[in-house]
């Protein structure tokens, strides 16, 4: 077999490796157009992940300057490095108190108690504090186990969230290196037509 022969014989296997592979995108893309037909109405538009993710940003930007806001003002109370239970209730005093907004009091609070520094900080028997600093009551047992729970939970939502993103990775690597592959098959479809 000569070499012309042979480079032909894999040219045409090429082609119909690329061939193949079109056959498969086509098959997947007709299919996804097909499921987009049936799950979208006329009048109902799915938000796309990219809004959502906007979304989800400026909410978060909010909530940390609320939060911040509400550290400058009381600092002896709330604090990002020495973190201690507050009060049951501590959102009507700080209501009553009136130096924030009702909702920024909601958003910064929300993130506040809501935080790992937070929950760890909810130790059986720890004081709890009201907004001038003094002892408030204690952490019961009860309260200590829910945020042991919440935690585990926290941390089971990032380890699920993180093994998502590598598999993510890999698809997205799996399809460039396809799209490499691609190229490389069209650049030797072009050189063929060429040589003909």
């Amino acid at each position: 077999m000569s070499d012309i022969d042979r480079l032909h014989a894999q040219t045409l296997a090429l082609l119909n490796e690329c061939e193949q592979r079109l056959d498969v995108l086509e098959a997947k893309r007709s299919r996804a157009s097909n499921q987009i037909d049936e799950s979208v109405t006329v009048n109902q538009i799915e938000k796309t992940p990219e809004a959502k993710n906007r979304n989800r940003a400026k909410n978060r930007a909010a909530n940390q300057a609320a939060l911040v806001q509400l550290c400058e003002t009381y600092p002896d109370v709330f604090s990002r490095d020495n973190v201690r239970p507050l009060k049951v209730g501590i959102q009507e005093d700080l209501i009553a108190d009136e130096k924030l907004a009702r909702n920024r009091i909601k958003r910064a609070l929300a993130s506040y108690v809501r935080s790992p520094q937070y929950l760890r900080s909810l130790q059986p028997g720890a004081d709890r504090i009201g907004l001038d600093g003094t002892a408030a009551g204690q952490v019961s047992e009860e309260e200590a186990s829910h945020a042991r729970e919440k935690l585990k939970a926290i941390k089971d939502q990032r380890r699920e969230r993180e093994k998502t993103e590598r598999k993510e990775e890999r698809k997205q690597a799996v399809k460039a290196k396809e799209q490499r592959i691609n190229k490389k098959l069209d650049m030797l479809l072009q050189l063929n037509s060429r040589n003909r």
